[in-house]
């Protein structure tokens, strides 16, 4: 061995060192110092779900939407127990996985982790957004496997780095959201649809390697009903690619529909329809974004689906992708170059074809998406294009290569032949690396309480305190009513329903809560709806109930004089003596209207 080659071997160990030290840091950094609990709905939706697989309880929920309730109850034709209400919105794997990890660490016991005195941050957010990370990790693992196999360990590499300083991917692993393990999920598949592909180009037998990529598409869609759209991109592409033609497309979507023949008839059972209510988030893209108005209805036949103008609607939502298409890849410059490089005539047959793949997968996903909606928002929970950034930055990468050996200054200048992934590198990670000083400091400045929550609008504490809390004052046969219910269910551990538009739906389910033996406690009211716009907006989006969202604040603005707007709401005048006695949970921007008197340190404001 000569020594150029002892030195290459060398650099090698010391780039990967380093890159699992940084990897350490920031694994850590990320979830002890900088972690600030769970920020979306969907993510705590799924965790309470997950704690109660772990209690024995089923695929149960303690979170209502008021369609889902209305959906039950008009298919079994009967009042439907708030307690053990089945959940047919969300996804399955995910929870599952969680909860066979809150069932191994004990955390179907409510009472194994109670947040301690002073503590801000809910000890099981962090095993979720644990969970999440480790499955981000294992799809950076994946991704450089795949990726070196199709290129070179050098493209591998740098894909690898852009992933480890991709802030996007940092916040969608911290959320709770299952989009890390529909990374990890869709990487294994995609690996395995490149392996089949080499294997149709050398003249051998594909079926082996295509089948596989087909189950892992079928977990996909197991993760997010909306993968679903991404196997159909890959059954199309694997019934044209691969011999005999459409055998193998034919078996992948059988397998898709075998995987969903339970979860269909288990919905139809409960629901009515085999779609359940996940079915209607087809209003956040047919409605202009309504998927929270029909989730608290209280009648799904007083809201239909307006499809006027259904083509309209699916162009703008496309183009809309299309022109955020950097921000939906991660923020990183060169995943869009990915179809550029679909006009390079790659020497490798297989490289060549394996990207028609992709592109065939990521149209049928941005179709789907043009359908069901997805927005600018930090975490969509309907993010997909998230998982196409990887493979499509490697090839992003190794165009840019390409055109980058060609230019003579660099052919003749070998200094120069790795400044293009350094500078892709550093624009890349400087949003991560410039914040990560302020987030530093103010999460050391709050090691003592676990953190800084994200507040507004979500504060764990005044949800899971044991004496002066909501889990304090509402039993586990009580409900209340509230603006952010998977809050409640999460941190509290009790059932609670998303607050209905109307006086009408809520005096219903009021009704219908007294009568099943689990009556109304209260009223929950946070940032959630009054820091959602101003009071225009406020008044559009809760109607008979914009007195409620905004007495607080008018409360607070009028101090210490308060003047309050729930009681003098002739609208909904009965339902406030029922609910008038006012119990500050963080100052009056999180108050909860109870039933009865509460005392509580900041009572005076009653």
């Amino acid at each position: 061995m000569n020594q150029d080659t002892i030195l290459a071997d060398k650099g090698i160990v010391l780039r990967r060192s380093l890159f699992f030290l940084i990897l350490l840091i920031l694994i850590a950094g990320n979830l002890f110092v900088l972690f600030r609990g769970l920020n979306s709905p969907q993510a705590m939706d799924q965790a309470q779900i997950a704690r109660e697989i772990a209690r024995g309880n089923g695929f149960t929920t303690k979170m209502i939407r008021p369609v889902a309730y209305n959906q039950a109850e008009k298919n079994q034709k009967t009042a439907v127990s708030l307690v053990g209400f089945e959940d047919t919105y969300q996804s399955p794997l995910n929870p599952l996985l969680n909860a066979a990890v809150l069932k191994l660490i004990g955390a179907d016991d409510a009472e194994a982790f109670k947040m301690k005195e002073n503590e801000m941050i809910f000890p099981l957010d962090r095993v979720i957004a644990t969970v999440a990370t480790i499955f981000f990790i294992m799809a950076i693992g994946v991704n450089y496997l795949l990726i070196a196999r199709i290129f070179d360990a050098k493209i591998a590499g740098v894909c690898a780095i852009l992933m480890l300083f991709c802030e996007t991917f940092w916040t969608y692993s911290l959320s709770g959201l299952p989009q890390m393990l529909m990374l990890l999920l869709f990487s294994c598949a995609i690996y395995f649809v490149y392996r089949a592909v080499e294997a149709a180009e050398e003249g051998r037998i594909a079926m082996t390697p295509a089948i596989i990529a087909g189950v892992f598409f079928t977990l996909l869609a197991l993760t997010h009903w909306m993968a679903v759209w991404i196997a159909l991109g890959y059954i199309i592409f694997a019934a044209i690619a691969f011999k005999p033609r459409g055998i193998i497309g034919l078996t992948v979507l059988g397998l898709v529909i075998i995987a969903a023949v339970g979860p269909m008839i288990r919905n139809q059972n409960i629901t009515g329809s085999p779609f359940g209510t996940a079915f209607l988030t087809l209003y956040n893209g047919l409605s202009n974004g309504s998927e929270t108005s029909i989730m608290r209805t209280i009648d799904l036949d007083a809201a239909p689906l307006i499809i006027d103008g259904i083509i309209s609607k699916i162009l703008r939502t496309t183009l809309l992708q299309a022109t955020d298409i950097i921000p939906l890849l991660g923020g990183i410059i060169v995943a869009p170059l990915f179809f550029i490089s679909l006009l390079h005539p790659f020497k490798r047959p297989a490289i060549a074809k394996f990207r028609w793949a992709i592109l065939l997968m990521w149209v049928t996903t941005a179709f789907g998406l043009a359908f069901f909606g997805i927005s600018k928002e930090a975490l969509d929970p309907n993010q997909l294009h998230l998982l196409f950034a990887p493979i499509m930055t490697a090839y992003g990468l190794a165009f840019i290569s390409i055109l980058w050996s060609r230019l003579d200054v660099v052919s003749s200048t070998p200094m120069l032949r790795n400044v293009h992934h350094i500078t892709i590198i550093t624009i890349c990670a400087l949003p991560l690396i410039l914040a990560l000083p302020q987030k530093v400091k103010i999460g050391l400045a709050l090691r003592d309480r676990g953190g800084i929550p994200n507040w507004p609008p979500y504060y764990a504490p005044a949800l899971n305190s044991q004496t002066a809390g909501l889990k304090a004052w509402v039993s586990k046969k009580q409900v209340t009513f509230s603006d952010q219910p998977w809050a409640v269910a999460w941190y509290a551990d009790r059932i609670s329903i998303w607050l209905p538009p109307t006086r009408e739906g809520f005096v219903k389910l009021e009704s219908i809560a007294t009568d099943l033996q689990t009556p109304v406690a209260g009223i929950l009211i946070s940032p959630l709806s009054h820091g959602s716009g101003n009071a225009s907006e406020v008044a559009v989006q809760f109607k008979d109930f914009n007195s409620l969202v905004l007495d607080g604040r008018s409360f607070y603005t009028n101090y210490p004089n308060g003047v309050s707007l729930f009681d003098k709401d002739p609208k909904i005048a009965d339902i406030a003596k029922r609910y008038a006695y006012r119990a500050p949970l963080v100052g009056m921007e999180m108050v909860y209207y109870s039933d009865r008197p509460i005392r509580t340190a900041s009572a005076a404001a009653q």
